[in-house]
């Protein structure tokens, strides 16, 4: 099992010297970014390599960011202007007020949650925002995290590569932001490809991976999308 160490010394290499290395999607990126409108306060949790905040200003958007790796926020502040927009901490525990936020971005983080941490991390963002608006979140669906699993030669344990400990169906992730106190929600099958600069190659293969992915075919790499709001009165 990862637990909450591991994962920050996991994520502080991926996002600082193995930037590289990892996998922070350009096509995720641009699709949550244009869930949001010029002008709305939108909070980003988890940085990655600082893509989404650069296209988020190129909007005109409003951003804030939250990442537990204080290296990641420095370099955020610096290349970006953000200052005190950009803050180190954990989702379960933002330094943000309440009803601070139009729209929450978590792209790629729940899966990365232990059950209690999940469900806090979630009633925080609840917090945050402000009511009738909402939570974007993207996911893997179905993934087999035994099958995904490596193992390591010096400690002799298997472990997942990017620290994943939650996998997830429609059912389940529904089920999950209902019971919390979200609604309405919406969950999608999908996955994110890129369009551009456009080529008949380009079209035919995004084309036939969307359809691929919204069977849930696993070459397609599909992500399950959702939007999720607070009601008014909500938590």
């Amino acid at each position: 099992m990862i637990g909450q160490a591991e994962q920050d010394r996991m994520w502080k290499f991926f996002q600082n010297e193995g930037i590289k290395a990892a996998r922070f999607d350009i096509s995720r990126q641009q699709f949550m970014v244009r869930q949001c409108r010029a002008g709305q306060s939108v909070l980003n949790i988890g940085v990655g390599d600082g893509t989404s905040e650069q296209l988020a200003l190129a909007r005109g958007i409003d951003v804030y960011s939250l990442d537990p790796d204080a290296k990641a926020i420095a370099r955020l502040r610096e290349a970006l202007s953000l200052g005190e927009k950009a803050q180190v901490g954990y989702a379960q525990n933002m330094p943000f007020e309440s009803e601070q936020f139009d729209v929450v971005i978590m792209a790629e983080v729940i899966e990365h949650l232990e059950d209690e941490t999940l469900h806090k991390s979630l009633e925080e963002v609840l917090r945050v925002l402000k009511p009738k608006w909402g939570l974007i979140l993207s996911t893997p669906y179905r993934e087999n995290l035994e099958a995904a699993k490596v193992f390591c030669p010096y400690c002799e344990k298997k472990f997942h590569p990017y620290g994943h400990v939650q996998s997830f169906d429609k059912a389940r992730l529904l089920d999950l932001l209902q019971s919390l106190g979200y609604h309405p929600v919406r969950v999608k099958l999908t996955t994110f490809v890129r369009w551009y600069p456009l080529s008949p190659t380009r079209i035919i293969r995004s084309a036939v991976r969307l359809l691929l992915a919204r069977f849930g075919d696993p070459i397609a790499d599909p992500r399950l999308v959702a939007w999720a709001y607070k009601p008014v009165g909500g938590a």
